[in-house]
């Protein structure tokens, strides 16, 4: 039997969420339950386990109260505009999805997914695991090494970039 090498794949769940809620027309259940947010985080979660086949994987949340950074820094994300519930209401819908694949979701009191993202790749790459993470936010960046990479999205829910240590050397 070969041995498989760990590879980890790490989903910023909230940046995926909004992702798919812009890049996704308005899509309604029968019921008028609006999906169209799940429906595009299901696509993207689709793509990224053919493409990166994990032998782990974690999907990690923001969670609705305020972090440390909001006590240390009192304009932090004071700039941005309240969402509407429709798209949060989409976020059982995606953990009953993730549930169903076996996919772990991690939150954290006082912490936002980054933060989770930051810690779980941070250990794999001390235990050499080749590690992916999808997520919207550039300053995800700064954890690339020989062992981790970070996908962004360019454009909708389809096309990525792949960041690896020469990719972050070249931006």
């Amino acid at each position: 039997m070969e041995y498989q090498k760990p590879r980890l794949l790490l989903l910023d769940g909230n940046a995926l969420l909004h992702r798919a809620w812009h890049a996704i027309p308005p899509l309604t259940t029968k019921d008028g339950l609006v999906v169209n947010a799940a429906y595009g985080f299901s696509m993207i979660l689709e793509r990224m386990l053919k493409q990166y086949a994990p032998t782990h994987m974690v999907v990690a949340w923001d969670r609705r109260e305020k972090t440390f950074r909001h006590e240390e820094f009192a304009a932090y994300k004071a700039q941005r505009e309240k969402k509407e519930q429709e798209l949060y209401d989409q976020i059982p819908i995606i953990q009953n999805i993730l549930k169903a694949h076996g996919i772990i979701s991690v939150d954290a009191r006082g912490y936002e997914a980054d933060d989770i993202i930051g810690t779980y790749a941070t250990q794999a790459s001390k235990k050499e695991w080749e590690t992916f993470i999808v997520t919207g936010d550039l300053d995800s960046l700064q954890l690339v090494d020989r062992h981790v990479h970070v996908v962004t999205f360019k454009k909708g829910v389809s096309e990525t970039m792949e960041y690896d240590e020469a990719a972050v050397k070249e931006r």
